[in-house]
């Protein structure tokens, strides 16, 4: 039975941010299914001006047993007060041990909500993630690191879509080893070595 990647959506969301991953997770031989989720089921609109209807909202998704992981790209949308309540999912994730990968500006809402208290983790930087997390208790466990996996949790920075998407196919075990490094030489450096 295939398993669902969701990916959280909000207005203004950073597109390319989880581009290279859900292209790779949504291939029949994976086993994995990608579907959208937001705070309801209104269209969401991306930076990039892409228009979509999330699959799911925050009262209506797949049991926690479905979800392989939750990815939150980041984006201008995850300061504003009605996108606070993506947290109550995150909590969920958490308590099922269902991983959560989130870049740029996501990674600053996880702070606020104490989510990164536990794991090692990066973001846009330290100073940028303490003035917009006021709630920010994390900081001996920050890694100045394009992207970061420690346990259930995957941080990126808003420069670092391939390296995220890196670490969510390895953790979700799409790709390992050299299959993995040579995916990441193509869209990191544009060939792969030799």
């Amino acid at each position: 039975m295939e398993k669902q990647v969701l990916v959280f959506i909000t207005d203004g969301f950073a597109d390319w941010e989880a581009s290279y991953v859900t292209t790779e997770l949504n291939s029949p031989e994976t086993g994995y299914r990608v579907k959208t989720i937001a705070i309801d089921k209104q269209p969401k609109v991306s930076m990039g001006g892409l228009r979509v209807l999330p699959d799911y909202d925050l009262a209506d998704h797949p049991s926690l047993a479905e979800i392989a992981m939750l990815i939150i790209p980041g984006g201008t949308g995850w300061r504003e007060e009605h996108n606070q309540q993506a947290s109550r999912i995150v909590a969920q994730c958490v308590e099922h041990d269902v991983p959560i990968a989130a870049i740029c500006d996501a990674t600053t809402f996880l702070a606020n909500h104490g989510f990164l208290e536990n794991n090692k983790h990066t973001g846009n930087m330290l100073e940028m993630m303490k003035e917009g997390a006021p709630n920010y208790r994390g900081d001996r466990l920050y890694v100045h690191a394009q992207s970061v996996s420690d346990g259930n949790v995957i941080t990126a920075n808003g420069s670092a879509a391939v390296e995220f998407s890196r670490h969510i196919l390895e953790r979700l075990g799409v790709m390992q080893g050299e299959q993995l490094e040579q995916w990441y030489d193509i869209f990191k450096k544009g060939y792969i070595q030799q």
